[in-house]
């Protein structure tokens, strides 16, 4: 099987429905994107996905990370703990 968003053959199944052969959950361990075998052929079906929104796997390395969420100083110091 090949990622709709990447194309490469990187595609696992990830879950499965408790409805004998109702979905299955497929994962890209490329680039994480997932599905269900439900969805319509334009999340599914590499030929149909967006091109807008495919990735070159080979730049991903090379991509951003989010970086962490932090807070600002006046919110660390109004932030409530709770003592255990």
């Amino acid at each position: 099987m090949i990622c709709p968003r990447c194309e490469k053959e990187t595609v696992e199944l990830m879950s499965v429905s408790p409805i004998n052969g109702a979905w299955e959950v497929y994962i890209c361990t490329t680039c994480n994107y997932s599905w269900r075998s439900i969805e319509s052929d334009i999340i599914t079906k590499s030929e149909c996905y967006d091109k807008r929104f495919k990735i070159d796997a080979e730049t991903i390395p090379s991509l951003e990370t989010i970086p962490p969420v932090t807070l600002c100083s006046k919110q660390r110091s109004s932030a409530k703990t709770i003592d255990t």
